[in-house]
């Protein structure tokens, strides 16, 4: 009996198959389900968020339900001008990206298959994407000195999908890598989100070692 897992190698697809075009391949049904699962939970903390962001535009009074101490406090970030990099609440732009990614989920569960360009454009949208986060998380800890919950999701959620989309993309030879660093994804894509996440989570808990221990 075989076991079905995130790593597993994608799908190819040839000329001779009854489907797509030579170049182009799908995923499994468990690579789909972490982009629907990462998909939704980005989606969800987008969605709060702008809901909480205009009840502040409305109301500058309104306390946030996830704002419950110094630290963590979702409505001094939602304040800050870093909030609205592109002249509108970065929430929005979530919205729009986590529903692409939810998108591509359901295509692949349909058994759809891509082009190796799509898959570098998916893969470079998730890049811009985790160095987005990495920007939001140094001002979030070292500028605006809070931490939202609903935007650490969203950063789980984003180096999540990044690195499993690139391993994705390596082991399928979508990306040039050596054999070794091919046969590493084949096992180990695990340990780059977990090491990644874990790093963020050091830094937070560094941060604010004072007010954790006190």
């Amino acid at each position: 009996m075989s076991k079905t897992t995130v790593k597993d190698v994608p799908i190819e697809r040839n000329p001779a198959d009854d489907g797509p075009r030579a170049g182009t391949a799908g995923a499994g049904r468990a690579f789909a389900i972490m982009l629907l699962i990462t998909g939704a939970a980005g989606l969800l903390a987008a969605w709060v968020i702008t809901l909480d962001k205009f009840k502040l535009l409305e109301d500058p009074d309104f306390t946030p339900a996830c704002s419950l101490n110094p630290v963590v406090s979702c409505g001094n970030i939602m304040k800050s001008d870093q909030a609205s990099v592109f002249g509108f609440p970065n929430p929005m732009l979530g919205l729009v990206a986590y529903g692409i990614v939810i998108c591509v989920g359901v295509s692949l569960l349909a058994r759809a298959s891509f082009p190796r360009w799509y898959w570098l454009t998916f893969n470079a949208g998730t890049l811009f994407g985790v160095a987005f986060c990495t920007w939001l998380q140094f001002q979030s800890l070292y500028r605006i000195n809070s931490l939202c919950l609903w935007c650490c999701l969203a950063w789980v959620a984003t180096i999540v999908m990044f690195w499993y989309l690139t391993s994705f993309n390596v082991r399928n030879g979508f990306l040039p890598a050596p054999g070794w660093l091919k046969s590493f994804f084949g096992e180990f894509t695990w340990v780059l989100p977990v090491m990644h996440i874990g790093v963020i989570g050091m830094l937070i808990l560094t941060r604010w070692w004072d007010f954790w221990t006190s």
